[in-house]
């Protein structure tokens, strides 16, 4: 994690060709959220999901800065006064706190236009085959989507205590956070130029990873401590949001967390990829985090 973290900070920190002329408030403000640090997980799970099928690492670094983007647009977007107005996001004051809610929202806007310029880039300078990029471009579009993430915050933002049931929560759980997630490791895979048994296996690991993340977001909101999270704990019980220790209780949701890490495991270990090391490893890790 710390190595890819890494990487991901050296790819990012020239996000934009130096050729370009950009107006410097707004490369300022889209580098202020994307350097802001974070675990990178996103953009390790490309890797690790390339790695495994034994593709290079190197060719899956473009569609890596592109998740990344992707995820910091819409925490910038999640955080304006108009969806979740928080003040802080990884410690640091929220994008629109600093530049201003007008700058932030075309930050974001500019950071999700410029992901998909980022994945073409694997096809451009690492000979990527180009029906794989055009995968990734549909797959990217499909799950940060109307059908995905952006239908997820869209049915998170409608849920209410006593309206919202636990189907409904798991809906937006599995759109909000695992469709990116999931994302991430087909296009890892199509990177590698995995077969379809093993794209369809990725797949279903990152449903159950992705929902399990998001399970142990929401134990966190409760358990956790604020200087690890980097922003306020409590959160969703002042905003009444359904989470699931409120339709189930901690426990339960602590073993539905271990128990979907373990389906997870299962299913990667039976996929036929070259080393599903750290792919395992990483599981492990999300069902223990602490922030």
């Amino acid at each position: 994690m710390q190595e890819i973290g890494g990487l991901m900070n050296d790819q990012l920190g020239s996000f934009l060709p130096s050729q370009w002329s950009v107006p410097q408030s707004l490369q300022e403000s889209m580098s202020y959220s994307l350097m802001a640090g974070g675990k990178r997980m996103r953009p390790l799970l490309v890797v690790a999901a390339c790695e495994a099928g034994g593709g290079k690492r190197e060719a899956a670094l473009p569609v890596a800065c592109a998740v990344e983007m992707v995820h910091t647009y819409s925490l910038i977007h999640d955080d304006l006064p108009a969806m979740d107005d928080d003040d802080f996001r990884r410690g640091k004051p929220t994008n629109h706190k600093v530049f201003g809610e007008a700058a932030a929202i075309l930050a974001g806007d500019a950071l999700l236009t410029h992901a998909f310029y980022s994945v073409v880039q694997a096809s451009r300078q690492h000979g990527v085959p180009a029906d794989a990029v055009l995968a990734i471009v549909e797959e990217l579009s499909e799950y940060a989507g109307p059908r995905g993430m952006v239908g997820g915050q869209v049915a998170d933002m409608e849920g209410e205590q006593g309206l919202t049931n636990l189907e409904q929560l798991e809906y937006i759980h599995l759109h909000k956070t695992s469709d990116l997630i999931m994302f991430s490791l087909l296009a890892g895979g199509r990177i590698a130029g995995v077969e379809e048994n093993a794209l369809q296996a990725l797949r279903t690991f990152g449903h159950h990873l992705g929902l399990a993340f998001q399970i142990q977001d929401d134990i966190l909101d409760l358990t956790g401590d604020e200087a690890k999270l980097g922003k306020k704990v409590q959160s969703d019980v002042k905003q009444q949001k359904v989470t699931y220790p409120y339709f189930i209780g901690l426990e339960a949701s602590q073993q539905k967390v271990e128990q979907l890490t373990r389906e997870a495991k299962e299913v990667i270990e039976g996929a036929g990829l070259k080393d599903v090391q750290r792919l395992l490893e990483i599981a492990d890790y999300l069902m223990s985090r602490d922030h």
